[in-house]
């Protein structure tokens, strides 16, 4: 009887350990948790295909947020209506696609954008257990984990003429307990640093006043005390402290306006001029390289095993050594691209504006193309990776890939 009920024990414990490594970690904010666009293996599957959508939720309105993944939440914003004042956040079961709960809420701000947008085109932040969406019209709201509203901050009626022609888009980000917002346009522009828990400002700083589609980057220390926020504009580049918003140090090489800068082992990697490498060294920042001929368009640099990959206007992948910036290989791929590729397993996931799916086995000397699928929907969000699932919405529905 004690060696079957060992045996039972080895057998259980066996079992858990290996359903913890296929469901590895969330995706809380844009980019994933470390707003990087990289996770570690999620078993996703590499060969896309009809047997790899687990399932399919329709949505309602449109968005360009993309998903991001709590546990076994994944959450998702959308706005409907002629003016696109219906605010709508949506949770869904990662497993069975069913819905969990749906809030909705009226537009304070200006709601109007390039037909190509949608109102509800930032994507959502959590900490686990809450979750803050954040849209165009500059509405800014927190519901916890069930969907009970927390707070409302309508930063439209706030500030009246933080917007522009085209709508705004920057993802807001969350280090410790501070959620940092970026609203820049080219009447009145400006960062905050929200108290996760309350809603209240703890710290405003003006920024440059041009127009601003970027959002921010974290850098995350042992603490909040020692975490940075970057705040990326056509300026350059600037460190935050994310607890009071002191300026811990300014890169003013000038940088892109929509595509963001990412961080890998303590570089910073700036859409700038191409792609110009930043080392920090304590409280000060030192340039290390430009490569001009790693120019992204729409979407964010990704780096990965030595390489920082970027996808231009042309639609062509190339990855760039991330110790002087050398283009290693190039790939050409069929655009245009609007959301940012993720990589997990040594695979980049990249999903074009026509809904074409693209997997890119990533080598030492080259990327090879494995899987393609034709989704036949419009995608322009980023996607998200969780829960041993890739997360992706079109135009119409939220969409889960994973291994049958």
């Amino acid at each position: 009887m004690k060696a079957i009920f060992q045996k039972t024990i080895t057998v259980v414990i066996f079992t858990l350990l290996i359903s913890t490594s296929l469901t590895a970690g969330d995706w809380k904010q844009f980019r994933g948790d470390a707003t990087n666009s990289v996770t570690g293996s999620e078993n996703l599957p590499i060969e896309l295909s009809g047997s790899t959508i687990a399932w399919k939720a329709e949505l309602p309105g449109r968005g360009l947020s993309g998903p991001i993944v709590v546990g076994t939440d994944v959450l998702v914003s959308s706005s409907s209506g002629y003016f696109q004042d219906r605010l709508h956040m949506l949770c869904f079961d990662t497993r069975s696609g069913e819905q969990k709960w749906h809030r909705q809420f009226k537009a304070i701000g200006r709601t109007m954008t390039h037909e190509k947008m949608a109102n509800a085109t930032p994507t959502m932040a959590s900490d686990g257990r809450r979750v803050v969406a954040f849209f165009s019209s500059n509405d800014l709201i927190c519901t916890d984990m069930r969907g009970r509203l927390l707070w409302f901050r309508g930063l439209g009626s706030e500030f009246p003429n933080a917007s522009n022609s085209l709508g705004m888009s920057s993802s807001p980000v969350i280090a410790g307990s501070t959620l940092v917002v970026q609203v820049e346009s080219d009447a009145e522009a400006f960062a905050c640093g929200v108290d996760l828990a309350t809603g209240e400002t703890r710290w405003q700083l003006e920024r440059p006043r041009a127009a601003n589609w970027t959002s921010p980057s974290v850098i995350t220390g042992k603490t909040e005390e020692t975490s940075l926020v970057l705040l990326q504009s056509s300026k350059g580049l600037t460190a935050v402290r994310p607890l009071d918003g002191s300026i811990v140090w300014n890169f003013d090489g000038g940088a892109a306006t929509i595509p963001s800068a990412t961080v890998a082992n303590g570089t910073i990697f700036v859409p700038s001029n191409g792609i110009t490498a930043l080392q920090v060294n304590g409280d000060a920042v030192e340039k290390l390289w430009n490569a001009a001929n790693l120019a992204p368009a729409t979407a964010s640099p990704v780096v990965y095993n030595g390489q920082c990959l970027v996808l231009n206007s042309s639609g062509v992948l190339s990855a760039g050594d991330v110790l002087d910036g050398n283009r290693i290989w190039q790939l050409r791929l069929r655009g245009p691209f609007s959301s940012s590729p993720v990589v997990s397993g040594g695979h980049l996931y990249a999903f074009n504006e026509s809904g074409t799916a693209f997997v890119v086995q990533l080598e030492p000397d080259r990327g090879t193309i494995i899987s393609e699928l034709d989704l036949g929907e419009k995608v322009l969000c980023s996607p998200g990776v969780g829960d041993g699932g890739l997360f992706v919405r079109s135009d119409q529905h939220l969409i889960r890939f994973s291994r049958p």
